[in-house]
């Protein structure tokens, strides 16, 4: 049919993405992008945007995919909190593991390039990460940690995981990668065995 486009955009997005995601923002040119997409220069602009708007489309896609599935593995956490910070970081290292995939993480390569990046770009990848932030406060809070405890695990999970994806580019082994995630889970348990604030349906008792 005249005038249909002869690619898919799923997958132009996905090509794009990985592009972005092994060489990083500012070693992507639009030639890199054209050879991995397979569309020209043309229809690049045309089609997905200039490659600022390109990366945001790809940052964003990144963040859903894997957004989504932080989401379901945090989801028991009321009842699980520590099956669900496992669950967290088997995410990050199942992705690691991949080998249809780059190293690292786009969100966290965004954020250490935000110096090259244009002042759009960058205050949406601060967004993105925080984001991460944000799933794991509220998983933390439905597992009864105090709130304290809540923003200190919120934050240092979020790091650790980012710093997986770091230490994985730079060679770190799976067990090494294990190991890290282990002292997180290890401080996490003997957090929920001791600072733990009692239920609603415990404090009644007391009170009443």
């Amino acid at each position: 049919m005249a005038g249909k486009k002869q690619f898919d955009m799923s997958t132009a997005l996905d090509a794009a993405m990985i592009q972005f995601w092994r060489a990083g923002y500012a070693d992507t040119s639009v030639d890199d992008l054209s050879r991995a997409t397979g569309l020209n220069r043309s229809s690049i602009y045309s089609s997905l945007g200039d490659k600022d708007t390109l990366f945001l489309r790809c940052l964003d896609r990144y963040a859903a995919r894997y957004g989504g599935k932080y989401d379901a593995a945090l989801s028991c956490a009321a009842s699980k909190p520590l099956t669900a910070v496992r669950a967290f970081f088997d995410v990050t290292l199942e992705r690691i593991a991949d080998p249809e995939l780059p190293d690292g993480c786009l969100i966290a390569q965004s954020v250490m390039s935000i110096p090259e990046l244009s002042q759009s770009v960058a205050a949406h990848a601060k967004e993105a990460l925080g984001f991460q932030r944000k799933r794991l406060r509220a998983a933390l809070k439905a597992g009864r940690l105090t709130d304290q405890d809540v923003e200190a695990f919120a934050e240092h999970v979020a790091a650790v995981n980012q710093s997986l994806a770091v230490m994985s580019r730079a060679g770190a082994s799976p067990a090494q990668l294990l190991a890290i995630v282990g002292v997180t889970i290890d401080a996490l348990s003997q957090t929920l065995r001791t600072r733990t604030p009692p239920t609603n349906s415990s404090s009644s008792r007391t009170s009443g």
